[in-house]
């Protein structure tokens, strides 16, 4: 767990002026407390002590609005569930958990270019799922619930005239084009070795952030959706949405092939015609588990982890799931892994930074999504 000062670098800080900001007291010191409490992996007692310590330079509270006020009104409201009917300290309530990736879906989402209507739309047109605005006359084996009537009665209308009697016929039906919307099922993986937070740079916490915020745009915009989140360190398992909060890194190597082998036991299960992993990871693979012993090599690119995550990715290209790589180091070593490991796979790669992570796979996720059924 990065110490205080890791965790807030890179975040800048200025003066508390309230006048300045037209929300409650209440909701301005709600946003610093989940922020903090991401940071802190869920670790509320931890988030406490930075808040106090946030006052003593910032002035987060007065004699009005003290700080055991601020910390009763988010019991009050459920944010916090009740420590002594749990027998525990204070932890986060399921409506605290979903504040918290509404807020990084605002964070990350919310700054994206506003771009088509989406909801996975493809090619196909007949007695799909959304409407559209082009019309066209009738053809034998239309659905009735294709038909626009409206524009129907008018046409007969037009061709037969306004008598007391209405003659409909076949050939003043026009009906309506729907579009599919098709259902995509995507793993994220993401790496939770020791290198994620090595040298006093967090790297975990944008990577939570991108994931709690890609699982409320999932629920919210595509419920049909599946979406299925995979750590990896030195073995992979899956975790559930509502502990993403709570993740954290380990004393771990990174193995990236257990990972990729859950993802795709995960996405065979799936009955969904598009699939795809994203992964985010900021190191090289050091560690596969092979007859139920541990073979790690920290040391450079190992030739033989490295085939074995070249295979699995040539595995996943004839089994039609693209897989994005978001690496957030620049090592020149790592670089040529994940170029290579993109080519086997025909996958997509970017390098980026921890500022625009969240950005570039919003971006990627939506044309994504757009593929063909």
């Amino acid at each position: 767990m990065p110490n205080f000062q890791q965790a807030m670098l890179g975040i800048r800080f200025s003066e508390y002026t309230p006048e300045k900001d037209q929300r409650s007291h209440f909701e301005r010191l709600k946003d610093i407390f989940l922020e903090l409490v991401t940071h802190t992996s869920g670790d509320i007692d931890e988030a406490f002590d930075w808040m106090k310590q946030l006052d003593q330079e910032y002035s987060l509270f007065d004699d009005e609005y003290t700080f055991d006020d601020f910390v009763d009104e988010l019991k009050q409201r459920g944010y916090l569930r009740d420590p002594e009917r749990q027998g525990q300290g204070p932890s986060l309530s399921s409506k605290g958990e979903q504040e918290i990736r509404q807020r990084a879906l605002d964070q990350i989402f919310g700054n994206l270019k506003k771009g088509g209507s989406g909801q996975h739309r493809t090619r196909h047109i007949g007695g799909g799922d959304e409407a559209t605005e082009d019309r066209r006359p009738f053809r034998f084996g239309d659905k009735p619930e294709q038909i626009d009537f409206a524009e129907s009665f008018r046409n007969a209308q037009i061709n037969h005239g306004l008598d007391s009697n209405i003659w409909l016929t076949e050939n003043d039906l026009e009906v309506v084009e729907r579009e599919y919307r098709s259902m995509t099922s995507t793993v994220l993986m993401i790496d939770i070795s020791h290198s994620m937070i090595l040298y006093g740079e967090d790297r975990i916490t944008p990577a939570k952030k991108v994931a709690m915020a890609l699982s409320e745009l999932i629920m919210r915009k595509y419920p049909k959706d599946t979406l299925d989140i995979v750590v990896f360190g030195d073995d992979a398992w899956e975790i559930q949405i509502k502990d993403l909060p709570y993740l954290n890194v380990g004393p771990y190597h990174t193995n990236t092939v257990a990972g990729l082998e859950r993802a795709m036991d995960i996405l065979r299960r799936r009955k969904t015609a598009n699939k795809q992993i994203f992964m985010i990871t900021d190191g090289k693979p050091s560690c596969l588990i092979e007859n139920g012993e541990f073979y790690k090599n920290s040391w450079g690119l190992d030739p033989y982890i490295v085939g074995k995550c070249l295979n699995l990715a040539r595995q996943c290209r004839k089994l039609k799931i693209p897989i994005t790589t978001f690496m957030i180091a620049s090592d020149p070593y790592l670089q040529q892994f994940v170029e290579d490991f993109t080519e086997a796979n025909n996958g997509r790669a970017f390098f980026t930074g921890l500022q625009g992570l969240g950005d570039i796979m919003f971006s990627d996720f939506e044309k994504n999504r757009r593929r063909k059924l």
